[in-house]
């Protein structure tokens, strides 16, 4: 199986940037489709980005292009999501997932999640 933990996540200023990273234990990583959802308190969970096992292929949702970039370096187990011209409405706790079949943006596609790291962006 895969574990994920996220990390980089903190306060930041409107308009600021933050770099968030998804380090994966297991050797089939690199044939897992990756994704970042985010969920603010009473909210559900949305999509935030996603890229294919070889990092060839990315999806962004709307609300999130432009901004966020999604990368993985498969040798080093590891997924980020660069996160610029941050907004008060980004703040939320951000989740790593790992796919075993293929890239998507449902939550149901996803079989293995991180704990979260908060992100908190002041206006």
């Amino acid at each position: 199986q895969v574990q994920l933990v996220e990390s980089g996540g903190g306060l930041v200023q409107a308009g600021g940037s933050l770099r968030l990273s998804c380090a994966a234990s297991g050797r089939t990583f690199s044939n897992n489709a990756m994704g970042w959802f985010r969920q603010a308190p009473g909210k559900e969970r949305e999509f935030v980005a996603a890229i294919s096992s070889s990092g060839g292929t990315t999806l962004y949702a709307d609300s999130v292009k432009g901004r966020f970039t999604i990368s993985r370096d498969n040798a080093k187990n590891s997924m980020y999501l660069q996160m610029n011209s941050l907004k008060p409405e980004d703040t939320a706790n951000y989740y790593c997932a790992a796919s075993p079949f293929t890239i998507a943006t449902m939550g149901i596609n996803y079989t293995y999640w991180g704990q979260g790291t908060q992100v908190t962006v002041s206006s």
